[in-house]
């Protein structure tokens, strides 16, 4: 395997804004990406439960909301998956590659006209394909650089706004062409978006990325590599046998599908840390550092299932309960799912700047993420206000929404990245790279959870279902502000 040196020399070190070329290479792979993922997620809800006559599938909504919150959830579970595949098989180059075929094949399978059995494959293709994409690519950005290379973290920035920009566009083209014309032009242009980034990965990966990505880090054997194929061509072929014949004999319903997942996301995550708590590799102090995540991963729960709401119950909330019509010109429900990536662009560098000018004055994590909470909380507060005033049967005006989406971001800008940062800080030294992954279950946990809590929503008790989420959250941060003494002493100086 190639030394961290040569493959740092390997990579044409100038040429993208003083930045490795590679560089360019992967925003503009991540760019196309998120276009594609960003572009289908802005239409896949309407799809599903507009009617047949208008291009859809006439699912019931209640279910879409399940079904697109079960979505979300198994895009995050499939992280894990991806990790594994490219440290012990096939490399991050080779494993973002695949993932990246995955994606824009299933969006191509939505973009022919067909029933409940495409979206289902289109959906397993996007899953399995986002697992294997996304967090590898990251990795292979950090062989760009050398670890005292001062350019690393503005990379990782430069990076981070590709994702943002490829995301904040889609609704807006692919928004527009799938809801104004045709869904399935809407999931083409998808497709489009995702082989243009596979189109300049290609060209560009081997001039500009030298051996960054290259290598497997922990290789298996020929013998193990034939072993573990075996086993999981076997258990996946058991899997669509034992699926096919439940869906046949009506036992495996989408109900019974959602509530799976929903029990595996509180599952999973619970047995992440009852291993790491457990192992003889934890030290007291570690162990300590752990029991002080568990009421931060409560947190990071509670927010994402409010944040991943925008994509499911309030897209909804726009397509029937706002007013779309600005003057003579009616805009898009589908264009408001552009807004978090708005304000994540244009607050982004004012949070960073903040904590700088805060330096050891601001908040710590445990109060930073009570803040996130008590934001996350008052954007569902904010909904009940146009209900309360007008009725549930009147449209509402469009800024009531787009304030609700700019609290949440508030919230999302104290949170999730002081998340990232807390869980390298206070993840065992022998499970690092579990706790990331861990980190990322909080989201996927969230979603699986709200595949039971989407189905409580309906236009007439608007009122209580947002009161009583906002209220939820604002109690939490509440907690955790309180108790923020306590959870630091178990920190054990990790502030």
């Amino acid at each position: 395997m190639a030394t961290k040196e040569e493959i740092v020399q390997s990579v044409p070190q100038k040429g993208f804004f003083g930045h490795p070329k590679g560089l360019l290479s992967l925003f503009f792979t991540e760019f196309w990406e998120r276009f594609s993922y960003y572009g289908m997620r802005a239409i896949l809800i309407y799809y599903m439960y507009y009617e047949v006559t208008q291009g859809g599938l006439g699912i019931d909504k209640t279910t879409a909301n399940s079904i697109m919150a079960v979505y979300g959830s198994l895009v995050y579970m499939s992280g894990i998956i991806g990790g594994w595949i490219a440290d012990r098989i096939f490399g991050n180059i080779k494993t973002v590659f695949v993932g990246g075929l995955l994606i824009m094949f299933g969006h191509i399978v939505l973009a022919f006209p067909g029933g409940m059995t495409p979206l289902f494959i289109s959906m397993a293709l996007i899953i399995i394909g986002t697992g294997l994409l996304k967090p590898n690519i990251s990795s292979i950005i950090g062989d760009l650089y050398s670890e005292d290379d001062v350019r690393r973290d503005s990379g990782f920035s430069i990076f981070y706004m590709g994702i943002n920009a490829g995301a904040f566009i889609a609704p807006l083209i692919v928004g527009t062409i799938g809801l104004e014309y045709n869904f399935h032009l809407g999931f083409g242009i998808a497709a489009i978006g995702m082989a243009l980034g596979l189109i300049v990965f290609m060209m560009t990966k081997k001039k500009y990325l030298g051996l960054a990505g290259s290598y497997v880090p922990n290789p298996m054997s020929k013998e193990e590599r034939k072993k573990v194929l075996t086993r999981i061509g076997v258990a996946i072929l058991l899997v669509l046998i034992v699926g096919f014949i439940l869906v046949h004999q009506g036992i495996m319903t989408i109900d019974v599908f959602t509530m799976t997942v929903s029990i595996l996301g509180i599952v999973i995550p619970t047995l992440y840390f009852i291993v790491m708590y457990r192992s003889g590799k934890t030290s007291a102090d570690e162990k300590s550092r752990l029991l002080a995540y568990i009421p931060l991963f409560v947190a990071a729960m509670m927010f994402w299932a409010i944040q991943e709401q925008g994509s499911n119950i309030l897209a909804l909330y726009a397509d029937e309960r706002v007013n779309l019509m600005i003057g003579s010109y009616k805009i898009s429900p589908a264009w408001f799912q552009s807004l978090n990536l708005l304000f994540v662009i244009a607050l982004a560098p004012v949070f960073a700047w903040l904590w700088v000018k805060l330096g050891d004055r601001q908040p710590s994590t445990p109060r930073k993420f009570a803040y996130g909470l008590f934001f996350a909380g008052m954007s569902f507060i904010v909904m009940i206000i146009p209900a309360y005033i007008n009725g549930t049967e009147s449209l509402v005006s469009p800024f009531w929404l787009v304030l609700s989406f700019f609290l949440v971001v508030l919230g999302e800008l104290l949170l999730s990245p002081v998340g990232l940062s807390a869980t390298t800080k206070l993840a065992p030294a022998a499970f690092a790279a579990q706790t990331m992954s861990l980190w990322f279950l909080t989201n996927a946990s969230a979603q699986a959870i709200n595949a039971q809590v989407v189905k409580l929503y309906t236009p007439e008790n608007e009122i209580v279902y947002f009161g009583v989420i906002g209220v939820l959250a604002l109690v939490l941060g509440l907690l955790l502000y309180f108790f923020t003494p306590l959870i630091q002493k178990y920190m054990r100086g990790v502030r």
